[in-house]
């Protein structure tokens, strides 16, 4: 390219981890069908979801309708009205919610939503001053970190580990250390996390909600593995949404990834804004997945659909790996966070000789991706051994994949460790089970 980049340009022209995992996937799947690929957000292959989906294809392709409605008619900007109508009633049926249409937008994917959200409640203001995005608890998810139009978009807490039977452990909000300044726009959390598989519990969840309110600031949740769908949760979960809170969901997770398909549900005038931004930035959301999805919303199907076919799948596969963990990275140091939901397991090596980066090159180069922890601290500042000593794998992918990617995984590691007279300890356990970090 010649000539200098605007602001803007170099913003998102510059090497970032979401963009260097996807461009690395996107080469092994193009060019090299025995990459072993355990770095990416890909859902897993759900023989009855494909069953519902060829099924759902029939129905369209024979109703002339639902074609015009999905492909020859643009929607509004807001999304699918029929669809957002259908979502109301069932949340409002379900949940209790007073919501109507007008409290859901559709947006192209939830990065696009995010992207948007985050970059209309915090940044720049008219006054000079800056406002930014709170995250309770680190590691959250990498695709955040570089969505802002301004850097230093977020400020993260460093969150209590508590250490937990077996060799698993679990991140916690840490309360006493968590407060709210004048300078935050909005609160947010992913629930389940990506990259850790974490749910915060609903207590946490209502007390996030409830500093929220005090301060004067909407609260953001990212549901997009969770409820009310598709429901990737293996621990006790409720919903929450009130006037405070923006509650974005995917159909990604469904098992439709390709359509791009975010929701956000929210209070009318951040759901007009989302509208006005989609109008200036491609005039309309795309209508395949809310056309595909709608009868299986109208009839509430949807989490049926969630909770025993998807949440059994993915914890058939979490057991499965777990237990592929457990059994390759027999004498290696290494500690699991509690897979809670999601389809991910997050591996800390207390000690590891060197940056989970340049282990992540490392397995690259034998043929496996995986993503390094690092990434997945946006906001976080300070300085912490942790952040360098985690990988995120997914375990989405056929069996011998995750198996044979684990074999290589522990062997380089273990590889990394040998000579040394055991792995020392970077944190000292406190009282009550918890990591003094």
């Amino acid at each position: 390219m010649t000539g200098k980049l605007s602001k803007f340009g170099e913003r998102f022209s510059r090497v970032t981890g979401t963009a260097q995992l996807m461009g690395d996937l996107g080469r092994a799947i193009a060019e090299d069908s025995t990459a072993l690929l355990l770095g990416g957000g890909n859902p897993g292959t759900v023989p009855e979801m494909v069953a519902l989906f060829q099924q759902r294809l029939h129905e369209i392709g024979d109703s002339p309708d639902d074609i015009q409605r999905m492909m020859g008619n643009y929607a509004h900007p807001k999304g699918d009205i029929g669809f957002r109508k259908s979502l109301a009633r069932l949340l409002s049926r379900k949940y209790g919610w007073p919501l109507t249409v007008d409290n859901i937008a559709l947006t192209s994917g939830s990065q696009t939503g995010f992207f948007q959200l985050f970059n209309m409640l915090a940044g720049e203001f008219a006054d000079g001053g800056r406002r930014r995005i709170l995250l309770p608890m680190t590691p959250e998810y990498a695709g955040y970190k570089d969505i802002g139009l301004i850097d230093d978009l977020y400020v993260a807490h460093r969150p209590e580990i508590e250490e937990r039977p077996g060799g698993f452990f679990k991140y916690r909000v840490n309360f006493d250390a968590l407060r709210i300044d004048e300078d935050i726009a909005a609160v947010c959390v992913s629930r389940p996390t990506n990259p850790t598989g974490n749910i915060i519990t609903d207590g946490e969840l209502h007390q996030l909600d409830a500093m929220a309110k005090a301060a004067g600031v909407p609260f953001i949740i990212d549901s997009a593995y969770g409820v009310p769908f598709p429901r990737i949760i293996y621990s006790a979960a409720n919903p929450l949404w009130n006037e405070n809170v923006i509650l974005c969901m995917s159909l990604s997770k469904l098992g439709l990834p390709g359509i791009r398909t975010g929701i956000v549900i929210a209070r009318e005038e951040v759901i007009d804004a989302l509208g006005n931004m989609t109008a200036v930035q491609s005039l309309t959301i795309p209508s395949t997945g809310a056309v595909f999805i709608q009868p299986w919303v109208e009839s509430g199907e949807i989490e049926d659909i969630g909770r025993h076919v998807i949440q059994s799948f993915y914890r058939r596969k979490m057991e499965f790996a777990c237990d592929v963990v457990r059994r390759e990275f027999e004498g290696v140091p290494c500690r699991i966070h509690s897979p809670e939901g999601a389809f991910f397991l997050w591996l800390w090596f207390p000690g590891l000789p060197i940056s989970s980066d340049e282990l992540y090159h490392r397995l690259k180069a034998r043929n496996v991706l995986a993503m390094s922890g690092h990434w997945f601290f946006p906001g976080y500042r300070e300085p912490w051994r942790h952040v360098h000593e985690c990988l995120r794998l997914s375990y989405a992918q056929e069996d011998r994949v995750v198996e044979e990617g684990m074999r290589i995984i522990a062997d380089e590691v273990r590889g990394l460790y040998s000579g040394r007279v055991g792995a020392s300890r970077t944190e000292s356990v406190g009282a009550g089970g918890r990591i003094a970090v």
